[in-house]
Order: structure tokens, then sequence, then C-alpha cells
């Protein structure tokens, strides 16, 4: 069994701090006039900061040949004050302490090598000093992008922009970015600016860096393009220029084409002008957003619904580059039912969601990850009388699984007089193609003939006819988003 006693181990070290005997280090800290002496212990001193340890090696003594004397003149003697604390007996109070002066300690923790303590402190800023760093943003970043020390200061600072970039870049001079920065920011898959609005950043910065290129790009030499590459060839590569509109692509980026490798731009300029053209699997993907009231999905994300989206409002869905484009998100996604949350019947699907216009339905398959479903463009009625229901507008889909958005399965109807079907005995049901139903039973019992086959509809969205369990489903009615 081992007993440690460190509270009164600190506190004799404190008062070896204390004592004026015994010293044999003389630390001047500061600047005139605010410039003061501590006194101090070689054998402490050495083990406890790397950085003063190199500092001692290579001081040699005075000319009593009794003290070392050391001069730091970019820390404050009250903030050494408080790191001697430390490097003595272990013990750090920041209760008292202003924001601004606990980042200063951070910065006089980190010159002196005092990694445990640099540590802590960027969490404890981070965890208790979160508004007062928003406020004080651009000091933050500053400090952080000083040193490659303070990683976890450097992640919160790219973690806001990316989180809040038009608040923070609004607070900060976006050209002053180091290009370490820059490039950790725009790498982000969780970047919440549009993609346009990225590249224009990007330009701007790079205009910054080379001040003697005029910002029309028409004036442009072709050394003067060579240049500007060079300053952000780190930075092209992560510009997901594939998720721009085409009026963006052509207005913002042909301008500059000479700055983007030919194959690249080639596949860019075929990517909107044809539609057979097929993508490479390398190209990245749209950034994701991080908006509320969007969808409460357990079955499906924002890069289906975004394409669900498109196919309502019948943009792009020849493409098959439609997946690559920036998210198109101009519905909210109202949820009427989930199954593991009401119940599987054709009862329970009535009631919610019967006399509901314009209504998207998600299957998840049972024992696979496959996502079936489709779109009704009317209400949904429970009649007594069996019978077809006609529209132009319906269509069903398919997904291999909720992250495989790439190759998905669009069915439009081709019959429109059985594009859908109503009886009280099934659920949402599109023609023949995609059936949810009660084989055997009444209107309360759980669903239990459930399959897809091609019929009303211009495409199989399953390779097989049989019938599958489900594991859950949703029902949602799409409302235009007010932004």
């Amino acid at each position: 069994m081992t007993k440690q006693f460190f509270p009164n181990l600190s506190q004799n070290y404190i008062e070896i701090l204390e004592d004026d005997e015994y010293y044999d280090v003389t630390i001047e800290i500061g600047e005139d006039p605010n410039v003061k002496i501590f006194r101090a212990h070689l054998i402490i001193l050495y083990y406890r900061s790397s950085f003063l340890r190199r500092i001692l090696a290579s001081n040699k003594k005075n000319d009593n040949d009794v003290l070392f004397h050391i001069k730091l003149s970019n820390i404050t003697p009250e903030i050494f004050q408080i790191i001697l604390k430390y490097i003595y007996g272990g013990i750090i109070s920041l209760n008292e302490q202003e924001p601004s002066e606990t980042l200063k300690i951070l910065v006089a923790a980190d010159q002196l090598l005092l990694q445990e303590l640099t540590d802590y402190l960027q969490r404890y800023l981070i965890e208790n000093k979160s508004e007062w760093m928003e406020q004080y943003f651009e000091l933050i970043y500053q400090t952080s992008f000083q040193s490659n020390s303070l990683l976890e200061l450097q992640e919160y600072c790219t973690n806001l922009m990316a989180k809040s970039p038009e608040k923070i870049l609004k607070s900060l001079d976006f050209t002053s970015l180091s290009e370490k920065s820059l490039v950790s920011l725009i790498k982000r898959d969780d970047l919440q600016m549009k993609e346009i609005e990225i590249w224009e950043y990007v330009l701007e910065w790079g205009l910054e860096k080379n001040p003697t290129l005029l910002p029309d790009p028409t004036t442009w030499s072709d050394d003067d393009f060579k240049m500007m590459e060079n300053t952000l060839q780190h930075c092209l590569p992560l510009i997901r220029f594939f998720s721009l509109a085409s009026e963006e692509f052509i207005q913002r980026v042909h301008p500059y084409k000479k700055l983007l490798k030919h194959q690249l731009y080639e596949e860019l300029l075929n990517s909107y002008l044809n539609p057979n053209s097929i993508p490479n699997d390398d190209i990245l993907l749209p950034r994701y957003k991080n908006i509320d009231g969007i969808i409460d999905s357990k079955i499906v994300n924002l890069n289906i619904v975004s394409l669900i989206s498109r196919w309502i409002d019948k943009i792009d869905i020849k493409s098959k580059f439609i997946y690559t484009r920036e998210l198109y998100l101009p519905y909210e996604f109202k949820l009427l039912l989930r199954g593991s949350r009401d119940g599987f019947t054709p009862k329970k699907f009535h009631e919610l969601c019967d006399d509901k216009l314009c209504t998207v339905t998600f299957v998840k398959i049972k024992e696979t990850e496959e996502i079936v479903g489709g779109y009704n463009p009317l209400e949904w009625r429970s009649a007594s009388d069996s019978s077809f229901i006609r529209t132009k507008d319906s269509f069903i889909f398919s997904f291999k699984n909720k992250n495989d958005f790439k190759n998905p399965i669009l069915s439009h109807i081709i019959n429109r007089y059985c594009a859908l079907f109503y009886s009280k005995m099934v659920g949402p049901m599109f023609g023949s193609d995609l059936e949810i139903g009660v084989k055997g039973g009444n209107y309360s019992t759980e669903y239990n003939f459930c399959r897809s086959r091609k019929l009303h509809y211009e495409k199989k969205i399953r390779n097989t006819d049989d019938c599958f369990l489900i594991e859950d489903y949703e029902v949602f009615q799409i409302i235009k988003r007010r932004d």
C-alpha cells in the first residue's frame, strides 16, 4: 500500500520559495519601470521547466561564483509570481483572475514549456470562459496560432469559426489568417458557409498576399495566374467546386479558370453541360449544414433530404452530379408519424397522416440498411372502397443505406392514373409499386404485407419483388421554410 502526502509536500516547497536563505538563482522579470528580482533554486527550476533548464545550462555564474542570474523581459512580475508558485507547489488559483490575466498566464506557461499547466489553462478557458473568448476572439485567435503547443485553443478557434463564420469573421480580418489556420478552416466538412462565399474569401486572402495584383482577373498575365496559384496551392484542393450552382460557376469560377488544373476545369464544365457525365469517386461531398428545424429523423440525414427536395422541385434531377451540389434545403420536414413511436398499423397511419398535403415517406427495411419511400403531392385518405388515385408528380425512391446517397434510384410515375392507392387497410401505398399494408387482418393489425415491384412507375427500386419487414418508417409533411 502506498500513501501519498502531496498537500504537505506542496506547502513545504512553497515555504522554500518564500525563504530568503539557500537560494542560488536570481531571476529578473519584466521591463522598466515594472521590474522585479525573484530568488529561486537551481535544482527545482532545472527539473520543473525544460526552458529554464536550457537557460541555466547555457548561463555562467556571475563574478561571486555563487548565484546564477536569469533575465526574462517579456513576462510581467505579477504573472511570473503565479507561475513560480505553480513550479514550486503545483498550485494554481484562477478564481480571482480576470480571463485576460489567465490568458497571459497561459502564454507564459507555454513560453516556459510547462506543458501540464499549458494544457490545463487551455481547457479551463474553453470550459469556463467561452463567452469572454467569443467577445475577444481575435485576441484568442492570434494568441493560439503563435505557438504550436496551443493545439486545444487552435481547435477551439477553428471550431468556432466553422460553427459561426458570419459572426466571427465580422470581428476578425479574414485576410490576416495564417495559411495554416485558413487551411484548417476550409478543410472542415462542417464549415457553415456557402461554398461560393468560401471561394470568394480564399480569393480575397490570396489577393492580400499579392498586393501587386488587381482584383479584376481579366488584367492578369499568365505569370500573375501562376503567382496566385502558388499562393493558393494548399487551398484550391479544398474548395468544393462541384457544390456550386451553374451560375456561380460561370460568374465566379470561370474567370479564374487558369488557377485550376485543366482536367478539374473540364470535369466541372461537363458536370453542368452534360447530364450523362460520370462523377469521379474523389469529388469532395457538400459540407454538412447544422440547421435546426429541417427534419427530425431516425432514418435519413440532410444529404438525402436535400436530394428529395431537389426531386420535388425538379432541380437537376437528370444530373449524375446532383449529390455533389450544395445542400438544397427549402423545406421543413414536419414529422407526422414514426412507427417505432406511434405504431405500425393502417389505423394509426390514417389517424396521423390523412388530409395532409405533400408528404414524404421513408421506410427502413428490417435486417438491411436499405431505405425506400415515396413522395405524395396530394393527401392520404382512408377509403372504404379501395381506389387508385391520379397524379403526375409523385415518385418513389431507394437508397442502399443512410450514407450512400451517390447512387439512389429515383422512379417517376408513368401511369399517372395509378400513382397512389387509398384504402383503410393500407398505409402509404404508391400505386402497386411500393405497398405497405395488411393481408388477412383489419386496419388495427400491424403491417404484414410490404413489397416493391415495377408496375406503374418507370424504374424498379429494389432488386427483388419479395416481401420485406419494416424496421421503422416515418411520414413527413413538407412545408416551405421562411428564411
